[in-house]
């Protein structure tokens, strides 16, 4: 046995003795749910732990456990648990009615907040999801420009649209730019065979790519910090080159702000100064409630506009319902420039605390991100593309969450963090503690400062 399998056993164990009820759910959830799972982000192993309840920044699981979550549903929940002042919105809204079918007062609201604070956002529309988000502004920009193709960037994450589930974590024997590759099986061949895929932070490939195929180039998708692959940050200039370079052959910027519109008043591209052609939104927007926005420039969007002859058809069940609606404007309502500053500094402070914990035991490391947003990577820094954060060896940091997780703190399995306003110092500087226990329990696990660092790590 490995040393890597051994304090894998080790504390699939401890996790084990913790949590009975929830490997007795799990065993009922397999009888009805594939692999006992509804989400496949959310799933590990031995079994993923079932929740009781929400408390402001902690999560009681069924054997009564208390986590401090600094995932927080994978960053929708700007606010955290059962946050008092959107649960009294949620309640007052059901009590008049969850949905009604009917446009209401309630979404113009929350669209003008919108629009007020994301300045190349001039309409909007609402869905149920960031992946909904997504495929519609990319149908409305193949609409728009009448071509057929999109590029987007390696190792990116944007739903599960099938034109974006290409090459999202392409591995080791990813194929050379432009080409990609489905996510898995039951991907659309003719769909991916639409997508050309481009590293990020690299201006000169993404400039070919166009160069080459940009007359068939509906659009270009990016996200201004890739979250999946790291928490990778846009180098100076970059993301204004992006729309620059899509308009140079009359193609649209599409900007993905499902995760980063957290980092600022006007989302990342705010703090950037950059105006996208359409902006997808989703999580925080919703107050902890199922949602999705995308929205631009009012010539782009009039191609939704149900007026117009020959237009985009975006229709939906549930778009615009009076739950999410009340629930989303008291959440941003809360999400204040003094509330996003006081998250700037908890996650400053996070970021450098587990640096701390690397450095002081000599840890191959690198902590990144921006604002609430924070990942660790097992390799040096710092991690501009996907293949750069493939160099961190995946066994680590499923080492580390699950030790995590018999200490009392959820983050998620990857290595991704995302604070809540309900957080507090006392408790980032907990989880930093416990970084640093797990690390000395795998002292042999973790690389070494001065160690030779693979090109690309394990799987």
């Amino acid at each position: 046995m490995s040393i890597v399998e051994d304090l894998d056993r080790q504390l699939a164990t401890t996790y084990s003795r913790r949590t009975t009820a929830s490997r007795a759910l799990y065993e009922r959830a397999q009888r009805v749910l594939p692999g006992g799972d509804t989400r496949t982000g959310t799933f590990y192993l031995p079994y993923p732990t079932f929740m009781d309840r929400g408390e402001g920044s902690e999560l009681v699981d069924v054997d009564g456990n208390r986590y401090i979550d600094f995932l927080g549903n994978f960053t929708s929940l700007i606010h955290g648990h059962a946050e008092p002042r959107i649960a009294a919105a949620i309640a007052e809204q059901a009590r008049r009615g969850t949905v009604m079918g009917y446009p209401t007062e309630a979404q113009v609201a929350l669209a003008e907040l919108l629009v007020e604070r994301v300045p190349s956002v001039e309409r909007l529309r609402f869905c149920n999801s960031g992946t909904e988000a997504v495929m519609n502004a990319i149908r409305g920009a193949r609409a728009y420009t009448g071509r057929r193709m999109i590029v987007k960037i390696e190792g990116g994450y944007n739903g599960a649209y099938d034109a974006a589930q290409v090459s999202v974590t392409p591995g080791f024997h990813a194929p050379p730019y432009p080409s990609g590759i489905a996510e898995g099986p039951g991907v659309s061949p003719g769909i991916v065979s639409e997508v050309l895929v481009t590293p990020f932070n690299d201006l000169e490939t993404l400039r070919w790519i166009l160069e080459r195929y940009g007359r068939d180039v509906a659009a270009v998708l990016v996200e201004p910090m890739v979250s999946y692959a790291g928490m990778l940050r846009a180098d100076e200039g970059y993301l204004q080159g992006v729309v620059d370079a899509a308009h140079a052959v009359g193609a649209l910027a599409i900007f993905d702000e499902i995760v980063t519109f957290r980092v600022g008043y006007g989302g990342l591209q705010g703090l950037e100064g950059v105006a996208p052609d359409l902006t997808t939104f989703a999580k925080v927007i919703g107050g902890g409630l199922p949602v999705g926005a995308f929205g631009g420039r009012e010539e782009v969007m009039a191609i939704f506009d149900p007026r117009r002859a020959g237009g985009v058809s975006h229709s939906g069940t549930f778009n615009g319902n009076n739950a999410t609606m009340a629930a989303g404007l008291e959440a941003m309502r809360m999400w204040t420039p003094m509330a996003i500053a006081r998250l700037d500094q908890l996650g400053e402070r996070l970021r450098q605390g587990l640096q701390r914990e690397l450095d002081a035991r000599e840890v191959l490391g690198h902590v990144q991100g921006m604002g609430s947003l924070s990942h660790v990577h097992y390799c040096a820094g710092p991690v501009r593309s996907y293949r750069d954060a493939l160099r961190s060896p995946r066994h680590c940091a499923r080492l580390m969450h699950l030790g995590l997780l018999t200490r009392g703190f959820l983050w998620a399995s990857r290595g991704m963090t995302a604070l809540n306003t309900a957080i507090t110092e006392a408790e980032v500087d907990a989880l930093c503690g416990a970084f640093g226990e797990v690390l000395d329990l795998g002292r042999d696990v973790f690389p070494r400062v001065g160690s030779t660092e693979p090109a690309m790590a394990d799987a």
